[in-house]
């Protein structure tokens, strides 16, 4: 008998149903964590509290929605028959694909039966003694398991943000992360959009087309880059099949963000005047995430970066007519790339419309939001409809939102009251067989989230399946393991140029959030051999715990 059932025998004597894995969230992770597991031939429950399988792609559906990574890169690799039999239509995948994607993948895989929808896992209490994990759902009903996995994701837990009289409002109110499944229609309509980042720089173009007129409020202004989205042809699918094998290692081993892209060679400063406008000039025209990789200095040195920013900001000139709106929506606060570069389909070139209007609200924010209208710089903008482009508290907010209680009845959310804390982004000290995909302290939204995912996922699996096979029953970070790692992606955050801005990776968009970067910058490919190389010394920084020895931490050195 493993450890395992012994443990589900245990609670199944006090009544209590008993699964090996329970994993929380239905989203990309979520999905390949209950695949994988089920090879094991251990028993799985997911709890995803949308109807529906896809995560982040299922709650976001805002008007012109698409990932940002092309899309024969943002999918999975674990079957090369998925990769193969799979059609993206474009370069860059638009929100229903991608969601037709998932729920492609769960079909073919038979996932749906080991997920149960419309629930949310509301508390996760630690049984020091019987060494499993006692999980309350929104249903009202409690189980048990021997591990927990928080698949939550990092961009899921939408920020509605505390503006006055926002409640007031008597038009519709939508917030970009929270979309409504029926679409929406904004013709004639007088639309407000707050809020200038992502999800707005993809929203704002195609609500325009629509509006009778829209207002953008905007706070920061953000660097973008043209996607210079196109159909895919034949023969592009067909080139990235042909190539799978080579793209998906160099894009986890030698890619810093786990998107296959051609590597610079050289600085920015390496380059004189001309030649370096004629190589941005070329990323322009290609488009997308890899801009800021003309370079390979860019992140590092403000020098550098400048240059780049200063290109941006020349182009941004080109495209809006207006100098003085153009000059707003030039960043100048941070440099470029340090909050994620936005991607985007005629953003800039949308505010030469005649019914577009930009608000500036840097210096005195929004002062009130009125039953038709918004007050901004001590003006009404009469308005039929709002949009929140406000973003989401990221890294951390799904799972503050479950009450999790590890050793000693201490909850993660006071463990994580000065930000969060983490073993390889993991696992964290305290909270046995709890573990995290992409969590804070690993690369996540630093990379190609797919690429990350699936390296957590087969990690993971691989620890379960070692305790397994030796007997443990829990296994835990160590508390000095935990603090050089924190120390060390502090270290590392600060050899660049991220912290310099106020972004979501540090927190700085949630009112009395403790400011700390919380992605690991070091590198997927870097990242993953320090996992693999702490797996290959038997858990190095982990201590593991058998039930025949239930006192004594079997330490992993």
């Amino acid at each position: 008998m493993s450890a395992l059932q012994s443990v589900s025998g245990k609670n199944q004597d006090a009544g209590l149903k008993t699964y090996d894995v329970v994993v929380v969230g239905a989203g990309f992770g979520g999905m390949y964590m209950l695949h994988k597991l089920r090879g094991l031939g251990l028993s799985v429950r997911v709890y995803e509290q949308g109807d529906g399988v896809g995560g982040t792609w299922y709650w976001n559906r805002y008007p012109g929605a698409r990932c940002d990574v092309e899309s024969m890169q943002y999918s999975y690799s674990f079957s090369d028959e998925l990769q193969q039999e799979w059609d993206w239509s474009e370069r860059y995948a638009p929100q229903p694909e991608i969601l037709k994607y998932a729920n492609h993948v769960a079909d073919r895989f038979n996932l749906r039966p080991d997920i149960q929808f419309n629930t949310r896992v509301d508390q996760a209490v630690f049984d020091e003694d019987a060494n499993t994990w006692s999980v309350v759902t929104s249903d009202g009903k409690t189980m048990a398991a021997t591990h927990v996995v928080l698949a939550t994701g990092c961009l899921s837990n939408a920020r509605m943000p505390d503006i006055k009289g926002l409640s007031s409002f008597k038009g519709q109110v939508y917030h970009t992360g929270h979309w409504p499944h029926e679409p929406v229609d904004f013709t004639g309509q007088r639309v407000g959009v707050i809020g200038t980042g992502s999800s707005a720089i993809q929203s704002v173009p195609v609500i325009a087309a629509q509006a009778s007129h829209l207002t953008v409020f905007q706070r920061t202004a953000n660097f973008s880059i043209p996607a210079r989205n196109a159909p895919l042809t034949p023969e592009e699918r067909n080139a990235f099949r042909s190539n799978y094998p080579e793209i998906r290692r160099k894009a986890r081993e030698e890619m810093r963000n786990g998107i296959f892209q051609e590597l610079p060679d050289r600085g920015a400063l390496d380059d004189g005047e001309n030649e370096r406008r004629a190589r941005y000039e070329t990323r322009w025209e290609r488009g997308g995430l890899t801009f800021t990789a003309t370079y390979n200095n860019i992140a590092l040195d403000k020098a550098a970066n400048d240059t780049a920013a200063d290109f941006v900001r020349d182009k941004i000139a080109e495209i809006v007519r207006d100098p003085q709106t153009a000059k707003l929506l030039q960043p100048n606060d941070h440099p470029i790339g340090s909050k994620r570069i936005c991607v985007d389909t005629d953003y800039y070139a949308t505010f030469n419309r005649p019914n577009v209007t930009l608000v500036d609200i840097k210096s005195g924010g929004i002062e009130e939001i009125r039953p038709s209208a918004v007050r901004a710089a001590g003006k009404d903008y009469e308005i039929d409809a709002l949009v929140l482009a406000t973003g989401f508290d990221a890294m951390t907010g799904s799972v503050a939102k479950i009450d999790i209680v590890g050793r000693n009845g201490r909850t993660l959310n006071q463990k994580w009251a000065e930000g969060p804390r983490t073993y390889l982004g993991l696992m964290t000290e305290g909270f046995p067989n709890l573990f995290i995909i992409t969590g804070p302290g690993s690369p996540s939204v630093l990379s190609n989230m797919i690429v990350s995912i699936e390296q957590h996922v087969d990690w993971i699996t691989d620890c379960v399946a070692y305790m397994r096979d030796r007997g443990f029953d829990a296994i835990e970070a160590k508390k000095e393991a935990e603090d050089k790692w924190v120390a060390h992606v502090n270290e590392v955050a600060y050899t660049t140029l991220y912290p310099q801005a106020n972004s979501w990776y540090m927190g700085a968009n949630i009112p009395g959030k403790p400011r700390i970067f919380m992605p690991y910058i070091g590198g997927v490919g870097a990242y993953r051999q320090i996992c693999n190389d702490v797996a290959a010394k038997g858990y190095e920084g982990f201590a593991m715990v058998s039930a025949e020895q239930p006192q004594k931490m079997a330490a992993s050195s």
